[in-house]
């Protein structure tokens, strides 16, 4: 049914009186509120209904932790169900059978070669308590301190994973170069620039006068995702494995955003077929909710009690509505769809380079896709190429093409080195015509942000 004028009018007056509000008392570290001035009052599925009476079509899904998209029937189900039954919601570490069952289920998803030999602990809420544990656990169980880390990479917000992310300056923390194949560190890309980035950490960690000492463990994310999409190609995820196996030292794969088939497969380290001997998990496997949990190798288990805690680490409703949204995935074999329906997009926002030379890159894995945007005038010989060898990335069309798309109803992200990227996370019960839909409105903001008259003095080009 159709808003009349007057409603209209109430329901922005409500919208604006709450974004004003927030902007007054909410401190100025918000971020997702900035780009995208909207209030959700309801949702479904891949939409999002705000307090204006708009409706969007969600492509950041909660930064991808809503794998079903938002409020799915068997995630509510499952909450309600805990909710019914009387079971205490607040329980700290005890076990219980929802805990019982969520663990189960989720061991039955993990790869093979650490479900059988695995513990589980659970952390704080969010996925950057995870990396916090899985540091402590490896530095505990090695004798260590150092940490091996990667450029681009992003772990979380609280101190120890924000040394593992890229911009920080940790002494303990050594930089290696991440496989950025559209821009490649040694400006070889492909197969050649992931040998370099190999034969690089290699001779750092060989060399005894390299000045990197043993470290306790290796932390990667097999697809950057804050970093701009950049999946790591998986021979370079298997030579990652050897170094670290053949000199004992610890395998972190950060699955916080990748797992629960949104690259395709179950985990994102199963395209390259290696078992990691941690992996740092939360985002999807809490079905919406707060959750995290490092899974790691039982050797490995060497803690004393109250070696790690957490008051919130029992989120009762969140194990329930994570084990039906673990078990829903691998039933309906949505990582495969994951993986057919991202590629078709992502052939087909390869197909819109021809008409917008402002697409550099096109890349991702299942329906985790990132389209790098940049300046197509400075690769006509202005001397403003980057070291790189491509176009410098244009974040101010980038940020004008987010403004647009929300404009036509679409939410999306933005990332990579300059946030130049528009990174695509829709949920993966996405279907064809969503699909087309979400593509279709994504070419017309394009459009529109190239005629821009801001895009267009930024970059020279006369009205």
């Amino acid at each position: 049914m159709a808003v009349t004028e007057p409603a209209a009018a109430v329901l922005s007056a409500a919208h604006e009186g709450i974004l004003r509000r927030q902007s007054l008392r909410e401190s100025s570290a918000r971020t997702y509120a900035r780009s995208l001035p909207i209030v959700p009052v309801r949702a479904r599925g891949l939409t999002i209904e705000g307090a204006d009476g708009r409706r969007y079509l969600d492509c950041l899904s909660g930064a991808g932790t809503l794998a079903l998209g938002h409020n799915h029937p068997v995630v509510l189900e499952a909450i309600k169900r805990v909710i019914d039954s009387g079971a205490p919601l607040h329980v700290l570490d005890l076990a219980t059978p929802v805990k019982d069952a969520f663990i189960t289920e989720l061991f039955a998803t993990l790869p093979r070669g650490l479900a059988d030999n695995a513990r589980v602990q659970f952390c704080g809420p969010a996925g950057t308590d995870a990396v916090e544990a899985a540091l402590k656990l490896v530095r505990t169980a090695t004798g260590r301190s150092g940490l091996l880390a990667f450029t681009g990479a992003y772990h979380g917000m609280t101190a120890g994973a924000l040394d593992a992310s890229g911009g920080a300056q940790d002494v303990r923390v050594t930089r290696l170069p991440y496989p950025y194949d559209y821009r490649c560190p040694f400006g070889a890309g492909g197969e050649r620039g992931a040998e370099l980035s190999a034969r690089w950490t290699e001779n750092l960690l060989d060399d005894p006068k390299s000045g990197v000492a043993h470290p306790a463990g290796m932390i990667l994310e097999p697809v950057q995702g804050e970093g701009g999409v950049i999946p790591a190609p998986d021979e370079w995820m298997r030579r990652m494995r050897r170094i670290t196996a053949d000199r004992s030292i610890a395998l972190i794969a950060d699955e916080v955003q990748t797992g629960v088939g949104r690259t395709g497969a179950f985990w994102a380290v199963e395209h390259s077929g290696i078992v990691p001997d941690v992996m740092v998990l939360s985002k999807a496997i809490g079905g919406s909710l707060p959750l995290a949990v490092v899974v790691y190798r039982a050797d490995l288990d060497v803690w004393e009690p109250g070696a790690h805690a957490g008051t919130f680490r029992g989120n009762q409703l969140a194990m329930a509505a994570g084990a039906a949204t673990l078990a829903y995935v691998r039933e309906n074999r949505l990582a495969e769809r994951a993986a057919v329906l991202g590629a078709r997009m992502m052939g087909q926002l390869q197909g819109l380079a021809a008409d917008h030379p402002c697409i550099g890159n096109v890349r991702g894995r299942g329906l985790m896709i990132g389209i790098e945007l940049v300046d197509p005038d400075a690769a006509l010989g202005d001397g403003s190429r980057t070291s790189t060898g491509v176009p410098p990335a244009a974040s101010a069309l980038a940020a004008a093409v987010q403004q647009e798309c929300l404009e036509r109803g679409l939410i999306v992200e933005l990332g990579g080195r300059h946030a130049g990227v528009v990174r695509l996370l829709p949920p993966l019960t996405l279907t064809d015509e969503q699909a087309s839909a979400v593509l279709d409105r994504l070419a017309d903001a394009l459009s529109a942000a190239e005629r821009s008259p801001y895009h267009r003095q930024q970059t020279g080009l006369s009205n």
